[in-house]
């Protein structure tokens, strides 16, 4: 049963909306990585290296754990070279993995803290790189910037100035990350509201180590079009009603969130209670390396986890279509391609069986 249901959903068109660029390469390219620049993880094996940089079985299930990949994960974009290869095999990952749509998001921030270089490099190599590389795979990629919580708006000043100055190299958005725990999101609101103003999307990470009022914060002072994660919304009844009501998607990150200590399981994830409640949800990876997960794995763990059918994960790909930061006529082209893609999947299913 669950290699006939890993073969249909690995064949299926899938939408990523909330993947970070980050935490997504492969492990044996960091090896290489460690070789060429002769760094202190250079003489690991594999599997030395992968507690480093992958939640591993053993280790706590906590923000602390599963922020500290990223330590590690960080020190890898340390020239152009890296940066355009990780890059371009992040895009080919997902395009293997069927997904035909997908927003990547990158923190321009931090890659030139590593480099040392200034914003317009880093966001010439993402974007460059993701449109060559998206051409040849025959997959459609749009990027996100992020700005953190607890670097202060200066540095998100400067972050939606790039995502302006690239509008018209794939920046569809811009999103907010970093500390959500002691870092209100209310000083940025000025910044996204200058986005939205400019004809930028918003999104912004909430409701994931903070609880209901920080996702409401995001909704009513940023304004946002969807919220990263959100889960903890379900902890208040009015909150989970203005979502529904205002058609706020949910970007949830199942596997990532038992990582991170946000659930105990993913028998108890929020997601269904979220859906059931007429939230808009859907299913993504976060950070596919970290959590060693691809969105089609990730698909077959909620299936079977929280019980969910073929026809719920259609529902869940066509919500993330539906939400995805595109022009209205692209996006509604993108979706009239995905009924009909999912339905052959589902007719497939419904003859096999």
């Amino acid at each position: 049963m669950r290699e006939t249901l890993l073969d249909i959903i690995q064949n299926m068109p899938k939408v990523e909306l909330h993947r970070h660029l980050e935490g997504s390469m492969r492990i044996d390219t960091l090896l290489d990585i460690a070789h060429t620049y002769d760094r202190e993880l250079a003489d690991m094996s594999l599997e030395e290296l992968r507690p480093h940089v992958q939640m591993v079985p053993g280790q706590a299930l906590s923000s602390d754990v599963f922020l500290s990949k990223f330590r590690t994960l960080r020190q890898f974009y340390n020239s152009p070279e890296t940066i355009q290869r990780i890059t371009r095999e992040v895009v080919i990952d997902a395009a293997l993995d069927n997904i035909k749509y997908m927003e990547l998001r990158f923190t321009p921030r931090a890659l030139c803290n590593v480099i040392g270089c200034e914003y317009p490099h880093v966001m010439n190599w993402v974007c460059d790189t993701v449109a060559e590389t998206a051409a040849r795979y025959d997959i459609e990629v749009r990027l996100l910037v992020s700005m953190n919580r607890h670097e202060g708006e200066q540095i998100g000043n400067e972050v939606l100035d790039m995502a302006l100055r690239y509008r018209d190299r794939g920046v569809v958005g811009i999103d907010l990350a970093g500390q959500e725990k002691g870092y209100s999101a209310k000083p940025f609101a000025p910044i996204f509201l200058r986005a939205k103003a400019e004809g930028l999307q918003t999104t912004a990470h909430a409701g994931e180590w903070m609880g209901a009022q920080s996702v409401l914060e995001c909704v009513e002072q940023l304004q946002v079009n969807r919220i990263g994660h959100g889960i903890r919304a379900v902890e208040d009844n009015t909150i989970v009603a203005i979502l529904a009501d205002r058609g706020i998607i949910l970007e949830t990150c199942p596997t990532s969130n038992l990582h991170s200590g946000v659930v105990k399981d993913l028998e108890q994830h929020p997601l269904i209670d979220l859906h059931n409640a007429g939230v808009r949800t859907t299913i993504n990876t976060d950070d596919p390396l970290i959590s060693n997960v691809t969105l089609t794995t990730e698909l077959l763990d909620v299936m079977f986890t929280m019980k969910l059918s073929l026809d719920d994960i259609k529902q869940q790909t066509l919500n993330a279509m539906e939400g995805a930061f595109l022009p209205d006529d692209e996006r509604n082209a993108m979706v009239e391609k995905f009924n009909v893609w999912l339905e052959d999947v589902i007719h497939t299913q419904e003859t096999d069986d």
